[in-house]
């Protein structure tokens, strides 16, 4: 048992400094994707939207599904409920009543992301797990007001205990299980599972463009990275020169991810990918960035600080703390098991879900996860990449029967092939949206989008310009092997007038 602690430390302690740095990257994500969303506001969240309420609760929602975001269908509600979450990542990002901040802002987040489950991703899945491991780490030690409020000289800057056990597995099992779920042979085999991914119009970027053509690369870059992601994580449990695995991790996973934003479009999956690396980041860098790049932050930040002190705490919490010293332990054992076991029940979630053990999790045993949002999936392109592609046209019928293309600002309708498919996406919401559209499962959702498309189009235009009929059509693509030519076929989802 000795001898198995002594183990559990050298590959799970954790930098609290480098924990510290990954705070503030979170606070800046969730500042970012909120800012994001809002653009949608009523979009996405209020019942003029492509989701109402009721639509909601009949088709996807989860009785143990917990959200704020549900209190009403009003566009003003949701934008007050985004300006009080955006008020505690910026807290979470400077660091003040972290603990407190971090679980409001986890409750928060998870309340979002109930609310639309069609335009959620796996990068959404990380980071609510990100915050939820977070609940129990001290990363409001360094790089926060809290600390400078603490006046402690001398914090510990290494810490040890389940949560950064559990954060460090979390991050091994968003790789490992993407492998494990990618049991297709185009990913181990034959090597073509990158060349289906650039042929996806809907993702490509100018990256993956100039690599598309080179069949010999992509199968090269195909089977390096099914093996980096089926091992390259157990690097980390390698208990000898942990800083130098710990570095070589974080840095070929760092050149992974950026591969990944300059080649597909993925939204913010990449940047959160990023941000969590630099809670591994191990003492020897940080030292580093203590010496070379912090005292640069501090002059910055010099008279923010000072000014830091002088406000006055809304939230005045103070314990007496009735137990001795015995008890406190008691409860941080108590703290520590429960880590421990929703620690092994996402790792039971998550190996219940590969192919290659095939044990599905019993019904009865899901409602924790829903309930606490624990429950992951990390299918990214798996077991197999799509095949269907395409694009989708808006065609809009005037009153003096012109067709246009909504979804291309009214232009004349045409069936010819857009030079970036990308670009008629707003935002990787709306392309995870147009993803989840297509699926028959999810023909509910097509009434709602036709007729949200059609009254906002209407509403900002003159008599002369509205449209009488709306038709949403796909272009369908299926990609061939080897660079085959393909003929789109047209597919007419859903048809709504005024």
């Amino acid at each position: 048992m000795h001898y198995l602690l002594l183990y559990l430390k050298k590959v799970f302690t954790v930098d609290v400094r480098a924990l510290a740095l990954m705070r503030i990257g979170v606070g800046f994500v969730l500042l970012l994707d909120l800012g994001i969303r809002a653009t949608d506001l009523e979009a996405h969240y209020a019942n003029m939207g492509v989701l109402p309420l009721y639509v909601l609760f009949q088709n996807i929602w989860d009785p143990y599904f917990i959200s704020l975001h549900t209190i009403s269908g009003l566009w003003q509600v949701q934008a007050v409920l985004f300006l009080i979450a955006a008020l505690f990542a910026f807290l979470l990002l400077i660091g003040y009543r972290t603990r407190l901040v971090t679980i409001i802002s986890w409750f928060l987040l998870l309340s979002l992301q109930n609310r639309n489950l069609l335009i959620g991703q796996a990068g959404d899945d990380l980071l609510r797990m990100i915050l939820f491991w977070a609940i129990f780490l001290p990363w409001g030690r360094f790089y926060s007001l809290d600390a400078q409020r603490a006046n402690n000289p001398h914090p510990d800057k290494l810490h040890f205990g389940a949560a950064s056990a559990a954060f460090v597995v979390q991050i091994m099992l968003v790789y490992v299980c993407t492998a494990l779920l990618k049991n297709s042979p185009e990913w181990h085999t034959t090597g073509t599972a990158l060349y289906y991914a650039l042929s996806l119009d809907q993702v490509l970027m100018p990256g993956g463009k100039l690599i598309y053509p080179y069949s010999d690369l992509l199968q090269f870059l195909t089977l390096t990275t099914y093996h980096i992601e089926l091992y390259l994580p157990f690097v980390l449990l390698i208990p000898v020169y942990t800083s130098f695995f710990r570095i070589l991790v974080v840095g070929v996973l760092t050149g992974f991810h950026l591969g990944i934003s300059i080649t597909l479009f993925v939204g913010l999956f990449y940047l959160i990918n990023l941000v969590s690396f630099l809670g591994l980041l191990p003492a020897p860098a940080m030292n580093w960035f203590d010496a070379k790049v912090l005292p640069y932050i501090q002059n910055l930040g010099y008279h923010l600080r000072r000014f830091s002190f002088k406000i006055p705490s809304p939230i005045q919490v103070r314990f007496n703390w009735p137990f001795s010293s015995a008890g406190k332990e008691g409860l941080i054992a108590i703290k520590e098991g429960l880590v421990i076991s929703i620690l092994l029940y996402v790792i039971w979630w998550n190996l219940a879900d590969v192919p290659q053990i095939n044990r599905s999790l019993p019904t009865n045993a899901r409602w924790p996860g829903m309930l606490l949002r624990v429950d992951q999936h990390w299918g990214m392109f798996a077991p197999e990449v799509f095949k269907d592609d395409g694009w989708y046209i808006l065609e809009g019928v005037t009153a003096t029967n012109k067709r246009i293309d909504l979804n291309r600002n009214g232009q004349p309708e045409t069936e010819r092939k857009p030079e970036s498919v990308v670009a008629l996406f707003k935002n990787d919401r709306w392309r995870k949206y147009g993803e989840n559209f297509l699926f028959v499962n999810n023909t509910f959702m097509r009434p709602y989008f036709c007729h949200y498309r059609l009254r906002i189009w209407n509403e900002a235009h003159h008599p002369e310009d509205r449209v009488q009929e709306l038709r949403v059509i796909y272009m369908k693509e299926r990609t061939l092997p080897n660079y085959q030519p393909v003929k789109p076929k047209r597919e007419v989802l859903c048809i709504c007038r005024p």
